[in-house]
């Protein structure tokens, strides 16, 4: 069996021997290539190689289009119809600028924040929704040796101010939507001086935000403009110099800022483009629409100008034909050949699928499964299918545009069956593990890594070893399997945290290990499988451990269910969960099964809705494969769903397991003393 890692230096204390890529089997990689060390490099790179070629696409807003629709709604159990008004977009075509229109707009914009006074090494906030903009201001900045700060759209007032004190940043990027929001916490930050949007804002918002503070509010056109106006030399940035302080979303607490140099983000760019530079080319087009504060996104965009592939923005509200209207969604318009996505992205789209194949007749639901299972069998043994593909799954294809030829899942696990169903079905779903910290690479499953179940071998910038945690008898000495903590070390790994020395001193080591927290196993291949993680790890009264993200990631595949957090009391045998489920499945279900409650917080709370739903997880939970003491005992469903505006899920969309557990302790508390008796 080929082994995609190989073994270098001494043992190691408390754990098993290093394990680098074999790509990399002398020394981890640093720069893609020698004329590269920098973003900026990155971008001035490409204009050398594919100057004229389209490099970045966007999408206008024609028109909003307005439709009355009768809604159906149920008020003390009492159903009520009224009309409402529905607004959706009407889009052109993409539209696209080269690699060299590119640049010379980020040379403008970096121009233009020069002439406003800025200096090199001067902090700039960006907070905004991930468009061409986002990224062309980034690259404006780094023509002048200035440093961005980045924080999620969905970060709230108090999370955006709190990282443009910590920072001082003296200007900020926005959008006209985002506008008010930041017209609210401007004169908050003593350090901020201009306020730069995109968009169409109300004409009396700019004048507002000025003060005695506040010098300036111009839209990015104006910049633009001004750095035409007042050119100046590039100030490139050196390697060491600080590119980016990356603000995570935080479950808990004030968010913190990663400190990412050049340095670090282009050993990333190197380690990836050294696994996937054979099968990714200038050719490809990429859909880009993850957030951009995401350190995902931002590698993966950033590796994508150094392929010279073919950017094309798109938003999450219109990506399918579902929300616009005499145009196709951004999805089909674009047609990208490769795709990022979390694995709440991967989810919707196999559920959508799945939920069209089950309402079509029976006979077309028989020939889909046949043809499903057929194809299954030659696919994991690498053999073509071009019949299936042409009848059968041309047409679900069709769905992402008709030419994804590889897809990457990031952020968190994704569960088994969602990655088997669309590789199958539309393309292979490859996995990845990293964190912020070490600019979202540690390993990632390249095509010929191919598998279930793991997130590949380790990235060619970065070196990793596995930690014992004896207390959850996790030892690097395990048979068959080596098992611990992943601890990473390389160029990429950042340089701790923004004035935070207790959590850096507590998260790298002194000789330069990342401490990620997540459990892993070597695999026979010298791929990498996640398997707990520590913090979240639960010693239940049998004695037995389990890993709470790991059962969500399977029990979230469930059609039932829209997101769960999972619940363990460790004097207990059995964990249970708080399930937000999919409003349209359980109201299908409870007609089909005579159940006439037609209020939704009152039909949650229906026992045999409850019992239903729960069947459905303990099927989905055999047919993963989990062990007896990772079968929930039992669930509670919540009517009202979990966002960032109430206070349960993290920017990055990820859930509060703290504040969803204070939220429902009666719940929880209810079930376990059920449990208990």
């Amino acid at each position: 069996m080929k082994n995609f890692t190989v073994e270098v230096g001494p043992p190691q204390p408390n754990g098993g021997r290093i394990r680098r890529s074999a790509l990399a089997a002398d020394a981890v990689v640093r720069v893609p290539d020698t004329t590269v060390h920098t973003l900026y490099d990155v971008l001035q790179s490409s204009v050398r190689k594919y100057g004229d070629k389209n490099g970045f696409g966007r999408r206008r807003v024609e028109k909003m289009v307005d439709e009355e629709k009768e809604v159906t709604k149920f008020i003390n159990g009492v159903e009520t119809k009224e009309k409402k008004i529905w607004n959706f977009f009407q889009l052109s075509p993409y539209e696209y600028i080269s690699y060299k229109e590119a640049s010379d707009i980020a040379h403008a914009i970096g121009n233009g924040f020069a002439a406003l006074g800025l200096e090199p090494k001067a902090k700039v906030e960006i907070f905004s929704g991930t468009n061409m903009d986002w990224l062309l201001t980034a690259h404006g900045l780094f023509t002048q040796n200035m440093t961005i700060v980045t924080a999620y759209e969905t970060l709230g007032e108090d999370g955006l101010l709190h990282s443009m004190n910590e920072t001082e940043v003296e200007a900020i990027y926005t959008t006209a939507d985002l506008l008010p929001l930041v017209s609210r916490v401007a004169t908050q930050c003593p350090s901020l001086k201009y306020v730069i949007y995109s968009g169409d804002a109300k004409p009396d918002l700019a004048a507002k935000i000025k003060s005695t503070q506040i010098e300036d509010v111009l839209t990015l056109e104006a910049l633009i403009e001004t750095g035409k106006k007042f050119p100046r030399e590039p100030r490139r940035p050196e390697p060491e110099d600080l590119c980016c302080i990356m603000y995570t979303s935080g479950s808990t607490g004030n968010p913190k800022g990663v400190i990412l140099s050049h340095k670090n983000i282009v050993a990333a760019i190197a380690g990836v483009n050294c696994l996937l530079s054979r099968v990714v080319s200038n050719a490809d087009t990429m859909l880009a629409y993850l957030p951009l504060a995401h350190v995902l996104e931002f590698c993966v965009e950033n590796s994508c100008i150094y392929w010279g592939v073919t950017l094309g923005y798109a938003s999450p509200r219109t990506l399918t034909d579902a929300s616009v209207r005499n145009c196709k969604g951004d999805i089909k318009e674009f047609r990208p050949t490769l795709m990022t996505g979390v694995p709440a992205v991967w989810e919707s789209i196999r559920k959508g699928i799945l939920n069209k194949i089950n309402s079509a007749s029976p006979s077309a639901q028989k020939i889909f499964y046949k043809a499903y299972a057929t194809k299954s069998w030659l696919f994991e043994r690498g053999m073509p299918s071009k019949i299936l593909d042409a009848v059968v799954f041309s047409k679900i294809r069709e769905q992402v545009g008709g030419r994804l030829r590889f897809a990457l899942s990031g952020g968190a696990p994704i569960s088994i069956e969602t990655q088997k169903f669309l590789s199958v079905c539309i393309c292979p779903i490859l996995g990845g593990f990293g964190m912020t910290e070490s600019c979202g690479m540690s390993t990632v499953m390249a095509p010929d890594q191919f598998g279930y179940g793991h997130v590949g071998a380790p990235v060619p910038c970065c070196e990793i070893k596995l930690v014992d945690v004896p207390d959850a008898n996790y030892f690097s000495t395990n048979y068959p399997k080596p098992q611990g903590e992943v601890w990473v070390r390389g160029a990429s790994i950042c340089g701790g945290y923004w004035k935070r020395e207790d959590v850096t001193k507590e998260t790298l080591t002194s000789d330069g290990w990342l401490q990620t927290g997540d459990i892993a196993e070597w695999n026979e291949n010298g791929t990498l499988s996640i398997i707990d993680r520590k913090k979240n790890l639960v010693k239940l009264s049998n004695g037995e451990y389990i890993a709470l993200e790991k059962l969500e990631s399977v029990y979230k595949s469930c059609l039932f269910v829209n997101n769960l957090c999972v619940y363990a009391d460790s004097l207990l045998a059995k964990p249970v969960a708080l399930v937000v489920p999919v409003e349209a499945s359980v109201r299908a279900w409870a007609s089909e099964n005579g159940v006439a409650e037609k209020d939704w917080e009152k039909l949650c709370l229906e026992p045999s809705v409850r019992k239903a739903v729960l069947a459905a997880l303990i099927a989905q939970a055999k047919e993963a494969g989990l062990k007896p003491a990772e079968m929930l005992f039992d669930i509670f469903l919540c009517d009202e769903e979990w966002t960032t505006d109430n206070g349960l899920l993290t920017a990055a969309q990820k859930i509060k397991r703290q504040d969803i557990n204070k939220k429902f302790q009666e719940q929880l508390d209810t079930m376990n003393k059920s449990q208990k008796n």
